[in-house]
């Protein structure tokens, strides 16, 4: 399942009866699994960890991918020369590009976006220089405001693929991570299928935005909240209620029925 507008709504809270029926499906063997734009660490870390404390998560749309019981990693690395360009081009326009490891992160422009943004994942607001980061670079996003958001997706960004997602604690601002071409969610959801041995065909995604898409067209049983855009909704199969009424549950409960 998908975080932002999907197991969280617009206060950045899970609610109550969501967390009792994902218990619910996890004791009835259900693996049970996000697949986030979110990094490993911060709230996303502490939703995995409840979820299935010794199981795969999928983080940063794919690139990362992580069990958070063993801490092992089959997490995909950004190509060196497109990751400088992205950098030289963050200093060059003043726009906040976020780097990303499996467990930290640095930010190009500390300001009020990456304050706000550190705030929604739940870690100290502590900026950071991207070039002082340590283990391998599996991400880059940028984080902009709503009006710069097709212009960004318009530059060049070779050898590499894009996922803009937005969150509904932060509905002024897009989120446009950066992977490895190749890279995303729905890659990263067959990973995760195979090493549970699990056909996708038996396997669902619940989503809400166009980065959800890829996962969604991999797996058998495709599902939209209420709040999806229009991409998602296409790509659904079956179709639940807005994250704020809590949908998730709704999808949880048509699982155990399928």
């Amino acid at each position: 399942m998908d975080v932002d507008g999907t197991l969280v709504g617009t206060g950045n809270v899970v609610r109550e009866d969501v967390w009792a029926a994902l218990a619910d499906a996890r004791s009835r063997g259900v693996r049970i699994a996000l697949c986030s734009g979110r990094p490993a660490f911060g709230n996303a870390l502490a939703y995995a960890r409840r979820l299935d404390p010794g199981g795969w998560h999928i983080f940063q749309n794919g690139a990362s991918i992580v069990n958070v019981g063993r801490g092992a990693s089959l997490s995909e690395p950004l190509p060196v020369e497109p990751l400088e360009e992205l950098l030289t081009r963050a200093h060059a326009t003043g726009r906040l590009l976020e780097v990303y490891t499996d467990n930290e992160y640095g930010v190009t422009c500390p300001g009020d976006l990456a304050r706000r943004h550190a705030e929604l994942l739940g870690v100290p607001f502590v900026p950071r220089d991207p070039e002082t980061l340590i283990g391998t670079r599996v991400r880059a996003q940028w984080v902009v405001p709503l009006a710069e958001s097709a212009a960004v997706q318009a530059e060049p960004h070779p050898g590499l693929d894009l996922h803009p997602a937005g969150s509904p604690v932060m509905p002024d601002t897009m989120f446009i991570s950066v992977t490895r071409a190749g890279i995303g969610k729905g890659s990263a959801v067959a990973r995760v299928a195979a090493e549970y041995g699990v056909p996708l065909e038996r396997t669902m995604m619940v989503g809400d935005g166009h980065n959800d898409v890829t996962a969604m067209r991999e797996v058998g049983h495709p599902v939209a909240m209420g709040n999806a855009d229009a991409e998602a909704r296409a790509a659904a199969r079956y179709h639940v209620g807005h994250v704020d009424d809590g949908g998730l549950a709704d999808a949880v409960r048509l699982a155990l029925t399928l």
